[in-house]
């Protein structure tokens, strides 16, 4: 199990990078790809069947990723139509996943065009994607390693069984450190004081995309959003805190902008 996983990343991590370093169309097609399958996991993930609602929503998905950084509120739109075409399709189907359909295609749409839109064309945008991964990625790394060395009582047991408050503060501190070097290092425009606090607040949001996600998943018995991925399950599993964390620092940047 651990070489797939090791193969997998030595694939995924520079593929992502190499995205992200270029911008543009280039991190727009990565991510529009990764849109689509998310709408097919989240369809697969909550029990219903991949009909012509589903891969008409996946598709809008992907043309609105696609747009995102030129015409991003066209992009909504676009998410938006999504989600009307997947609902309805899913009542005309009679599943009884209208909700679901609905909330799949905002979860997975709406970051999405959020990540595109943040990281633009223009070499800002690229500080500011490196800062919103490493910060992500930190996260990970430090709740896993304080819930593993500290232990302690459970976050919320009835979701996770293995996350823990010792994991959550772990978490929110190594994203605090990444936050403080960005400062340093990236010419991001914002105070150290504020991106090292900014950071661990999107340490609490990123464990919290991962709590939801966690919960759908318990919700329908399933342990993993699909196996697409060898080693790591699916895109929704590898990505889930960014989702979360993508779409908080989108909102907070058009408050700002406002």
């Amino acid at each position: 199990m651990l070489l797939p996983r090791i193969l997998s990343a030595l694939v995924m991590i520079p593929v992502a990078l190499a995205a992200i370093w270029w911008g543009g169309y280039a991190f727009a097609v990565l991510v529009a790809v990764a849109g689509a399958v998310m709408v097919w996991e989240w369809d697969r993930m909550t029990g219903g069947p991949f009909t012509t609602g589903g891969r008409l929503a996946a598709g809008l998905v992907a043309v609105a990723s696609l747009m995102a950084f030129t015409w991003p509120l066209a992009a909504l739109a676009l998410v938006l139509l999504a989600a009307v075409i997947a609902g309805r399709r899913a009542e005309m189907e009679g599943t009884g996943r209208r909700f679901w359909a609905l909330s799949g295609v905002f979860y997975c749409g709406l970051p999405a065009i959020a990540l595109v839109w943040l990281r633009g064309a223009d070499e800002s945008g690229l500080y500011l994607m490196l800062w919103l991964m490493m910060a992500v990625w930190a996260t990970d790394i430090g709740a896993y390693a304080a819930g593993r060395t500290v232990g302690g009582p459970l976050l919320m047991p009835a979701v996770s069984p293995k996350k823990t408050w010792a994991g959550l503060i772990g978490g929110m501190v190594s994203a605090a450190l990444v936050g403080g070097a960005s400062a340093w290092a990236f010419p991001l425009g914002v105070e150290w004081g504020i991106l090292t606090f900014v950071s661990a607040v999107l340490a609490i949001v990123a464990q919290a995309g991962d709590l939801l996600e966690s919960w759908v998943k318990r919700r329908f018995g399933v342990k993993d959003s699909s196996n697409i991925i060898p080693g790591h399950g699916g895109v929704l599993d590898r990505v889930d805190g960014l989702l979360s964390a993508g779409l908080a620092v989108a909102l907070f940047r058009l408050m700002v902008a406002l």
